[in-house]
């Protein structure tokens, strides 16, 4: 067989690479289930009509069919291939909605729910964006309503978890909040009427600059020049504390567009900045330009970055949605963030952030001295893992020094060697070597263990 060829977007990490993202997911999920979020896992596949539901997103969703279907896309007409055709998930958000409508009767509301799943995306891969990718999302669902704290609540929950990363070398985080409310009282406000359009400029002003985004403005939401600047005004507003609400109401009445849904907006804003800078004190940062360019999105909006690796662009992201899971009788809003594991995993570990301690579990290499033997030192490592110690054995009955730099190549600090008899027949003591400092003590399975440090493998930052 020849050589693969590498598929870009596919990200294959080193075993020591896994231990990095095992790390991070086990991290997330204990402080999700410390604020009582429940875990879910829903199906890869959705109805490409379903996944179609989220806007711009038909060049990215992978379709999903059989060598010998008979019934391919080229044999259906549009609308008949939407509603037979299967797709990967490009994210959770979709499926978690259909799964909250066919589970609506056995569910108890809110729902507080952390879901962390691979998702695919069909779209150029490039740094920390690939075609394949894992996702932890937390969202909280209510029955036909959902309190505004909720929108509070999910982003502290998500500052506290990434919070928890800081130790082993992940860079601070900034949550960038707005609200949509905001967005669209000021933007009616000023006589524009195509909020979506809007919105969806707005939320390229990073990746274009407001010069083009102001062409755009222009030329595709029936923009005059006046109301561009006024949106990219609004747009330049951000701060940690509640004196942005000031600055947004003041440009808003310059402008003559205080409106009813902006400042309702602005009492939401105020109340997740304050309580924000309270519990993750400059952790949360208003940002006015932060839009979310999906049209689902109805009230907060979150973009999350790392603090020096802005570049890299938002690491979890999402928003307070009231329309997404709804049956036409029954409507379930909710507010959620999806953290992206794959792109903050890619950057500790392309940026040498982190690293860990060992590239396998075992802490010891129990020695064979013959094989003859193996079933002494096969009853050694049924003793230790027993008392929770990973082990395994040495493959052949080698030199002891030959295994000693077997385990070494692994990582494997310890090498445990049973006990030999005698010329006088009788059994010495087992012994167990470090062979990071060469020390080397008598030892008993049935009570020896090492460090909790050097027990399983451990997740540090690089000096």
């Amino acid at each position: 067989m020849a050589k693969p060829t590498p598929l870009s977007g596919f990200p294959e990490w080193l075993p020591d690479g896994r231990i990095v993202e095992q790390h991070v997911l086990d991290t997330l999920r204990h402080t999700f289930e410390l604020h009582g979020f429940a875990g879910i896992e829903t199906r890869a596949v959705e109805p490409l009509d379903q996944l179609l539901r989220k806007g711009e997103t038909s060049k990215e969703v992978y379709l999903l069919s059989r060598l010998q279907d008979e019934d391919g896309p080229e044999k259906l007409d549009q609308q008949q291939g939407r509603e037979k055709q299967l797709g990967l998930h490009f994210d959770l958000t979709v499926p978690f909605a259909r799964y909250v409508l066919e589970n609506a009767g056995k569910l108890a509301f809110p729902l507080k729910r952390y879901q962390i799943q691979k998702v695919w995306r069909g779209e150029r891969p490039q740094d920390g964006r690939f075609r394949e990718f894992i996702q932890a999302d937390i969202d909280v669902v209510g029955a036909g309503e959902l309190p505004y704290h909720f929108e509070v609540e999910v982003p502290l929950v998500i500052a506290e978890a990434l919070g928890s990363l800081a130790g082993i070398g992940l860079p601070p985080v900034r949550i960038l909040v707005n609200n949509r409310r905001v967005a669209e009282g000021f933007y009616r406000g000023i006589g524009l009427d195509d909020v979506e359009g809007v919105l969806r400029q707005i939320d390229k002003l990073d990746k274009i600059g407001p010069e083009k985004v102001s062409g755009l403005l222009v030329a595709e939401c029936g923009a005059t020049e006046d109301q561009a600047k006024a949106c990219l005004a609004l747009a330049s507003i951000s701060g940690s504390d509640v004196g942005v609400i000031a600055e947004v109401r003041a440009l808003a009445e310059s402008h003559g567009a205080v409106t009813e849904l902006l400042e309702t907006g602005l009492g939401e804003l105020e109340a997740l900045i304050a309580a924000a800078s309270e519990r993750a004190p400059g952790v949360v940062v208003a940002d006015l330009k932060i839009a979310r360019g999906l049209d689902y999105y109805t009230g907060s909006v979150y973009e999350t970055v790392l603090v020096g690796h802005e570049q890299l662009g938002s690491v979890c992201s999402g928003g307070r949605y009231d329309t997404l899971a709804s049956d036409g009788r029954n409507t379930y809003p909710g507010v959620g963030l999806s953290i992206g594991v794959s792109r903050l995993v890619s950057r500790l570990l392309s940026a040498e952030l982190v690293r860990a301690t060992r590239s396998v579990p075992s802490a010891v290499l129990v020695a064979v001295s013959s094989e003859e033997e193996r079933v002494v030192s096969d009853a050694v490592a049924t003793a230790l893992r027993a008392r929770d110690i990973p082990v395994e054995v040495a493959p052949s009955a080698a030199k002891f020094g030959k295994q000693i730099k077997y385990a070494d190549r692994r990582g494997i600090p310890f090498v445990w060697f049973p006990g030999t008899a005698g010329e006088d027949g009788v059994v010495g003591a087992d012994q167990v070597k470090d062979i990071r400092s060469g020390e080397q003590v008598d030892a008993d399975a049935a009570t020896w263990a090492p460090s909790e440090a050097d027990r399983w493998p451990q997740v540090v930052p690089v000096p």
